[in-house]
């Protein structure tokens, strides 16, 4: 099988992002160990580990997606789903920058602490801005090289994850914030 030079560039685009997600969980890390040394308490850790193994399938997926049945670049909408992906990861940090030290990818509730009322968070229309951007990507970043497939199963288990576990935790978490 001989990989295609748009296959190549998609296969470095879903590395780059695995890469940025790592250096995601070093920064997360690095907040958490803070948040605990101020007496965080964190809520919900048992899903922790669906989400991560949900986001790596989601980068592997479409890399295989797109190998194994051969999906072709679609042109213009792939570039309308790049321009899209590339938006999504500067909300993403756009989020990070805004919750500052408070950002990581656990639920972790510093007793006393103030909400985050700046950039997204200032909006209260928008709740949980950051899991609209996931939900966005999770669509974007695998229809970039046509792997639907990979789209619509992250879309469906994403959903699942986020109404039924991490959404319900972090709004019983937050309820104590001023």
């Amino acid at each position: 099988m001989i990989l295609t030079i748009s296959v190549m560039l998609f296969i470095g685009l879903i590395l780059a992002t695995g890469a940025e997600r790592i250096y995601e969980l070093v920064v997360s890390t690095r907040n958490a160990k803070r948040a605990f040394e101020s007496g965080g308490v964190e809520y919900g850790r048992g899903h922790l580990p669906a989400m991560i193994a949900l986001h790596t399938a989601l980068l592997i997926g479409a890399m295989v997606e797109v190998i194994i049945f051969d999906r072709q670049f679609p042109g213009a909408p792939g570039w309308i789903f790049l321009a899209v992906a590339i938006g999504c990861q500067a909300a993403r940090y756009w989020f990070i920058w805004a919750l500052g030290s408070q950002w990581n990818t656990r639920v972790i509730v510093i007793p006393g602490a103030q909400r985050v009322k700046k950039g997204p968070y200032s909006l209260s229309w928008l709740r949980h801005p950051n899991y609209w951007v996931v939900a966005i990507e999770g669509i974007a970043l695998p229809m970039v090289h046509s792997a639907w497939i990979t789209a619509v199963v992250f879309t469906a288990l994403n959903a699942v994850l986020l109404l039924g576990f991490r959404i319900p935790t972090e709004n019983k978490a937050l309820k104590g914030l001023r």
